[in-house]
C-alpha cells in the first residue's frame, strides 16, 4: 500500500515534457489527468507557432494594453456580462460607455439614446440591420404593402459581416462597385439603388481595404435629394468600427455621426482603435424609436428581469471594464494624443515607402491611421504577394489582396498601424523592406499570386 502511495504521490515536472510525454492528445479526450504545469508547458510550446500580435499589421485589432487595464481584465476575466443582477457595477459600467459614446457621437439627445455592447462591431452592425428591417416591415405592413423583397445598399468595400447580413437574414445586397481611382461608395450610385424596399444603406468610416473614410454626409445629401423626388425615406447606419473612435478625436468637424438627421445607427470596434483587448463592439441608435421594442427580450432566470438584445448571450464582462478604464484614464485628450501619433506613424511610413521607388502609395493614412500600397506598373520582378511572404520571413504581417469589382486589377499590401507602433518600430518595418528588396529585384519575375501567397480575408 505505502508503495502505491508513493507512486501516486509522485509529481509530473515540466521536465517531463522533454523526457517522458510522447505527443500531446489532438483529437481525442485523454483518460488521465495530467500536471497542469505540463499542460500549460504543452500549450505553451504549442502557441510558439502563432505569430508575434505586435508585429501583426494586417488586423485592426487591439495588440497592446496597459498593465494596469490587463490587470482589471484578470481580476474581471469571470465576469458574466449578460448577468447584470448578479454583476451591477459591470452593467453600470456598460452604461456609463453607452452614455459617453452616445455623447461623442453627437446623439441629439444623449439621455434617451439606446445602446449596448456585443462581442464586437460585426454583431453590433448585425443589429443595427435587424432594426432597420424591422422597421421597414413594419412602415410597409401598416401601409399594407408587402414585405417579401427587402434590399439593402452599400460599397462593394464592406467588410464580410455586411454580406453575411444579407445572406442570414434574407435581405438583398445592392452592391455599389469601385471605378478608377474611388475605392469605395459613391453617393448618387447609392441613391440610384435605392427603392420602396430599401431598408437602409450602410456607410463606412474606414473602409478596410485602403483606410479611407466613405462621406457620410454626401450619402445623406444623396438621400435628401431622393426623397425630395421621390418622397423615398431611407435610413442610413453607419459601420464606424474602426473610425468611430478616430474622427470624433482628430476631425471633431467631420459630420458623419447623429448630426447627420438620417443617420439613425452607428457601430463601433472597442477592441480597434477603442484601444480594448478582442472583443467588445458597441452599438448607440439616434433614439428609442428607432430601435423596435419587440426585438428587445425581457428574461427573468438570471435573478431579475433583464432586458437584452442580442445575437448571442453569455460573454465575458471583462472588455467592457477596460474600455470604460480606457475613457476615464485617457479622457479625450489621451485619446486625441494616441490616435494621432498613430496618424503620424502611418503617414512618416507611407512616405518612406513611396520614396523607395518600387511601390506606390494609394492612401496616406489621411484619415484612419492606415495606408495600402502597390507595386508600381512598371515593376515586373515582383508583385505584392511576394512582398509579403518576404517580410513574413522576419515575422511581419502584412496583407496583400486584390480588390473587388471594378479594380480587381488592383492588388495592394495595407499597413494598419495600431496603438504600440512606435517610430521606432516603423523604423524596424522599413529596414527589413529595404533589405528584401535587392532580391525581390533579382526575381526574374513574380513567384505568388492570390493563390498561392498570403492570404487574407476582409
Amino acid at each position: 500500500m505505502a508503495i502505491k502511495q508513493t507512486k501516486r504521490a509522485r509529481a509530473q515536472s515540466v521536465g517531463d515534457v522533454f523526457s517522458e510525454v510522447r505527443r500531446a492528445p489532438r483529437h481525442v479526450i485523454p483518460t488521465d489527468e495530467m500536471d497542469p504545469e505540463v499542460a500549460y508547458q504543452i500549450v505553451h510550446d504549442q502557441l510558439m507557432l502563432d505569430g508575434n500580435a505586435r508585429l501583426n499589421l494586417a488586423t485592426f485589432v487591439g495588440t497592446w494594453l496597459e498593465p494596469q487595464a490587463r490587470r482589471l481584465m484578470d481580476e474581471t476575466f469571470d465576469k458574466n456580462m449578460i448577468n447584470k443582477d448578479e454583476y451591477p457595477q459591470t452593467a453600470e459600467m456598460e452604461m456609463h460607455c453607452v452614455d459617453m459614446i452616445s455623447r461623442l457621437w453627437n446623439a441629439p439627445d444623449p439621455n434617451e439614446a439606446p445602446g449596448c455592447s456585443t462581442t464586437g462591431s460585426s454583431e453590433a452592425a448585425m443589429l443595427g440591420g435587424l432594426a432597420m428591417k424591422r422597421l421597414w416591415q413594419e412602415r410597409r405592413r401598416a401601409a399594407g404593402k408587402s414585405t417579401d423583397k427587402p434590399n439593402i445598399v452599400f460599397g462593394i468595400n464592406v467588410q464580410v459581416c455586411w454580406e453575411k447580413f444579407a445572406r442570414y437574414w434574407d435581405v438583398e445586397p445592392r452592391e455599389v462597385p469601385m471605378e478608377g481611382n474611388r475605392f469605395h461608395i459613391d453617393p448618387e450610385q447609392a441613391a440610384a439603388l435605392c427603392d420602396e424596399n430599401t431598408i437602409g444603406v450602410i456607410g463606412i468610416l474606414g473602409s478596410t481595404y485602403d483606410g479611407s473614410y466613405e462621406p457620410i454626409e454626401k450619402i445623406c445629401a444623396a438621400l435628401d435629394e431622393l426623397q425630395a423626388r421621390t418622397g423615398l425615406d431611407i435610413p442610413v447606419h453607419v459601420d464606424a468600427a474602426s473610425g468611430g473612435f478616430v474622427a470624433p478625436f482628430l476631425e471633431p468637424d467631420l459630420r458623419w455621426d447623429f448630426r447627420q438627421d438620417r443617420v439613425v445607427s452607428i457601430n463601433a470596434s472597442g477592441h480597434k482603435y477603442g484601444l480594448v483587448a478582442p472583443g467588445v463592439g458597441w452599438i448607440i441608435w439616434r433614439d428609442e424609436d428607432h430601435l423596435p421594442e419587440d426585438l428587445i427580450f425581457k428574461v427573468n432566470y438570471l435573478g431579475d428581469i433583464m432586458p437584452t438584445f442580442a445575437l448571442n448571450f453569455s460573454r465575458p464582462g471583462a472588455q467592457v471594464v477596460a474600455q470604460y478604464y480606457n475613457f476615464i484614464r485617457l479622457g479625450m485628450d489621451g485619446y486625441r494624443r494616441v490616435q494621432q501619433y498613430a496618424r503620424d506613424v502611418a503617414q512618416d511610413l507611407a512616405r518612406e515607402i513611396d520614396a523607395m521607388g518600387p511601390f506606390a502609395c494609394i492612401t496616406h493614412g489621411e484619415d484612419l491611421p492606415v495606408f495600402a500600397f502597390k507595386v508600381r506598373d512598371d515593376v515586373t520582378n515582383f508583385n505584392v504577394f511576394d512582398v509579403s511572404n518576404a517580410l513574413r520571413e522576419r515575422g511581419w504581417q502584412v496583407p496583400a489582396y486584390t480588390f473587388p469589382a471594378n479594380r480587381q486589377d488592383l492588388a495592394v499590401c495595407r499597413i494598419v498601424v495600431k496603438r504600440g507602433f512606435t517610430h521606432d518600430v516603423a523604423g524596424l518595418f522599413l529596414g527589413d523592406l529595404q533589405r528584401q528588396l535587392p532580391r525581390l529585384l533579382r526575381q526574374s519575375g513574380s513567384l505568388h499570386d492570390a493563390d498561392n501567397g498570403s492570404s487574407f480575408r476582409h
